[in-house]
């Protein structure tokens, strides 16, 4: 183990900035969550600031500006974070960044006034505008000197950053959490996928069930998604019974729909709208292939959640989904949609290799994604940053942990 993650942290004063949070029910907001709730358990003290509005909460410090519109932005940030570290007391500042956050990137600043050690989680794939947004601000504030540690979600995830980052800011690959326990398939042997209509013949095809999970917005490219599958219909056999499931809401789902009206999918091809967890499981228990098409997925928490499930994955080569999805082992990876179309209409005329993997995927628990691998992740990065504080400010963070 390296040297900086021998560094005893026992029970850590954490303190989490993240531009969303509780209530709203994001990617970023319920994994900082989860990541809080478990941290607690695990005998951390933990806190939040967050600047969106909602009812109080144990530990959540809700820093919302008197503005006309709900966003989760505040002029005046840095200030009242700033203000709020020196009554916390914290051992280390935990911020949680997208794309662009300017309120999480506000509590680094903070932290760096504070004097207290600071570890930055990117939940998002930077592209090439991100990119260039972010070398501007480098050169404008300089943050690669302030003595960061930088987390992100998966590999693919931590080239961008490193390469705007430089060698001043180290990267470290913490994946998501999950309870892998509440996706895993329950004992025995596996219900038959598939099915076929009572009245059929016996010697039809079973059903394929192909199911996606993910908000429909247009960063998504949803509409990809159903050219994907049509274009994988074309090229399964007639005689093999094919469907579709795409759980989740957002803007594009009336874009969607007019695309399957003028396309004559929506006798295969369903949009069922938003799930719970416990639906989606559902939803998974039925299905055949999992379907993962977004080239700038960070991590792939819904994969990794029909992976759990046992699902065989169709995935991009080059999103964070290869981390836990070798090709041919856990699923099928490609690196544009003409290879996915060709892998799920692959693996739905192939019976065989679906049921290989999905063999495999039952009987083997995904490594990426454990809560205890992510908590012991978390520390050894704290433990990092507390190490590159300066030896004056390391004696005064002492001083602070034990008053």
């Amino acid at each position: 183990m390296e040297a900086h993650a021998q560094i005893s942290l026992g029970g850590v004063r954490i303190f989490h900035v993240s531009d969303c949070y509780l209530p709203r029910l994001g990617g970023i907001e319920v994994q900082v969550a989860d990541l809080v709730r478990m941290q607690r358990k695990a005998g951390h003290d933990v806190s939040v600031a967050t600047a969106t509005r909602g009812e109080p909460l144990p530990g959540v410090h809700r820093i919302v500006a008197r503005m006309p519109f709900d966003l989760p932005v505040h002029p005046f940030g840095v200030g009242h974070l700033t203000r709020r570290l020196a009554v916390d007391r914290p051992d280390v500042v935990h911020v949680h960044a997208g794309a662009v956050s300017p309120f999480a990137w506000m509590g680094a600043r903070a932290a760096v006034r504070a004097g207290v050690p600071c570890v930055v989680t990117v939940h998002s794939m930077w592209d090439p505008v991100t990119r260039g947004l972010y070398r501007l601000l480098r050169l404008a504030f300089g943050w690669q000197r302030w003595r960061l540690v930088a987390t992100t979600v998966s590999n693919a995830a931590a080239v961008p950053i490193r390469e705007v980052a430089g060698p001043g800011v180290p990267v470290r690959v913490v994946p998501n959490g999950l309870d892998l326990s509440g996706w895993a398939p329950p004992p025995g042997p596996p219900a038959r996928r598939g099915g076929t209509h009572p009245d059929a013949h016996p010697d039809a095809h079973p059903e394929v069930h192909i199911v996606a999970v993910g908000r429909l917005a247009p960063r998504k490219h949803p509409v990809r998604l159903l050219k994907l599958l049509q274009a994988a219909r074309a090229r399964v056999p007639a005689e093999i019974p094919m469907r579709a499931t795409i759980v989740g809401d957002g803007p594009a789902r009336g874009q969607m729909g007019r695309f399957l009206a003028k396309h004559g999918m929506t006798g295969w091809v369903s949009l069922p709208g938003r799930h719970t967890r416990e639906q989606i499981a559902k939803v998974l228990e039925s299905a055949d292939v999992f379907v993962a098409p977004a080239p700038r997925e960070s991590f792939g928490i819904a994969a990794l959640e029909a992976r759990s499930a046992g699902l065989p994955v169709v995935a991009r080569a080059q999103s964070g989904v290869a981390d836990f999805v070798k090709d041919g082992t856990e699923g099928l990876l490609g690196r544009t949609p003409g290879d996915l179309a060709r892998a799920v209409a692959r693996l739905c005329s192939d019976p065989g290799l679906r049921e290989s993997i999905a063999a495999h995927n039952r009987a083997t628990p995904p490594a990426a994604g454990s809560w205890p691998a992510v908590i012991q992740g978390f520390d050894q990065a704290y433990a990092q940053a507390r190490s590159m504080r300066r030896p004056r400010e390391r004696r005064g963070q002492s001083r602070r942990s034990t008053t």
